[in-house]
């Protein structure tokens, strides 16, 4: 069995631990906070049984780590004392009393398989024991990843600062980081992967792990990311049409004027 297909069974099986964490918390929110320490679970796992190059190796490690660990904190101080996420109560209510087992496959399992796909870069360049020294790749992916870490983390501070003012509750916030794009924070992660895949970059071989920094880019931009977030928050903030027309919604871009 290869190590690809050891690290999918270990977070799978970390994925059902999970899982059993939500069925006695009853909040399948749990799965958001786990999302970033499945990464970091996948990078340590790989980076005690791979024999790449050392340097790169740590590189990846300290980059994963430090991202991961970031927005799992992050997530987890953003729900504490609010309840599960309106997502996963919309599934609950639909599913019923069928919800605990169903969300095994449909929230758990496939964040698991999705972490692990995306993850592919993570454990190519972790495995990969050439070429063994510095290259361009590696100093060309680590300033990508440092670009989309940094602007992943100050777009969650401005926006964790601008709701913690009760003033702003039905307030867009249209400042910072958030007049350039309608959701920085998601740029910044898809940024992230980007460079990752740099990085494992350094091996040509490893061209095939592009399948993961696409996957990323294409949730964050077309199915759990932007299109998910922005279904019904113009019905809870009446100003955000108007967002809409001045403000890119993902890549950043100046502000521009709006029409009316």
């Amino acid at each position: 069995m290869t190590l690809y297909m050891e690290n999918l069974l270990v977070i799978l099986a970390a994925m059902v631990l999970v899982w059993v964490a939500s069925i006695v918390r009853r909040d399948a929110s749990i799965a958001d906070i786990f999302w970033g320490t499945g990464f970091v679970l996948i990078a340590w796992v790989t980076f005690h049984h791979a024999d790449g190059y050392w340097f790169r190796k740590w590189l990846i490690l300290l980059a994963v780590s430090t991202w991961g660990v970031r927005l799992s904190l992050h997530i987890g101080l953003r729900n504490r004392g609010k309840g599960e996420d309106p997502r996963y109560r919309a599934m609950r209510e639909q599913h019923g009393d069928r919800f605990w087992w169903m969300s095994l496959f449909s929230v758990f399992g496939l964040q698991g398989v999705l972490l692990w796909v995306i993850a592919l870069p993570v454990q190519a360049a972790l495995t990969s024991p050439h070429p063994r020294e510095p290259v361009v790749w590696d100093f060309l992916g680590m300033a990508v990843w440092l670009v989309g870490f940094s602007w992943e983390a100050v777009a969650d501070w401005q926006l964790a600062r601008f709701k913690s003012d009760p003033a702003n509750r039905s307030r867009v916030m249209r400042s910072g980081l958030w007049a350039w794009s309608r959701h920085p924070n998601y740029f910044g992660e898809s940024l992230v992967w980007w460079g990752i895949f740099l990085i494992a970059m350094a091996d040509p071989r490893n061209l095939w792990t592009i399948v993961g920094p696409i996957t990323i880019t294409f949730l964050l931009l077309r199915v759990s990311g932007v299109v998910l977030t922005e279904k019904t928050i113009a019905e809870r903030r009446p100003d955000y049409v108007d967002y809409v027309k001045t403000t890119n919604a993902f890549f950043p871009g100046p502000p521009r004027k709006s029409k009316e």
